[in-house]
């Protein structure tokens, strides 16, 4: 027959297994909600950084794939490949693939490439991001840019020529 001494320290030594387990799952638990917590607030603050810029016109679209009309797209490897934006120019250093129609010089530079100082900047917030139209007025070969903004930052950007084939970049903001 077991002592009510022994009987006591088993109660207590099974209650306070119990009591680690249910530590253990409620720590577990907290630090998971924590996680969460912490992921939306980065992805919260990611989409206000990128409103503020949109919104100020200061950002940097970084190309690190193309899609022209004809034939298939292309991954980048240079990291340099832009289109930067500020309230009172937009620069475009990016390559081209694709069919050119006339008026294009012939020193083997056939990217879009440009520095636009006069250009109509239009905004819409859209459901998931932003769509943004860019029409240069002094750049004779480009009608217009349109660039959609994702919440998280990725973008996609596509350039009307009027003497080159429609073509489409993707990449982020920067």
């Amino acid at each position: 027959m077991e002592s009510p001494l022994v009987k006591h320290h088993t109660n207590i030594m099974k209650t306070l297994r119990y009591l680690c387990i249910l530590l253990l799952i409620v720590g577990a638990g907290l630090n998971t909600a924590f996680a969460q917590s912490t992921k939306k607030d980065k992805k919260a603050e990611k989409e206000a950084t990128i409103k503020k810029n949109v919104d100020g016109q200061n950002y940097t679209f970084m190309a690190n794939y193309v899609l022209p009309q004809r034939g298939g797209g292309k991954q980048l490897t240079e990291t340099y490949y832009e289109l930067k934006i500020t309230k009172d120019s937009v620069i475009a250093f990016l390559p081209y693939y694709g069919r050119a129609y006339f008026d294009v010089p012939y020193n083997g530079d056939m990217g879009m490439k440009f520095t636009s100082t006069k250009f109509n900047y239009d905004a819409k917030a859209k459901k998931k991001g932003w769509e943004i139209t860019i029409k240069p007025t002094d750049v004779k070969n480009i009608d217009k840019l349109i660039l959609n903004i994702s919440p998280d930052g990725y973008a996609t950007l596509s350039i009307n020529s009027v003497n080159r084939d429609f073509i489409s970049y993707d990449g982020y903001l920067k």
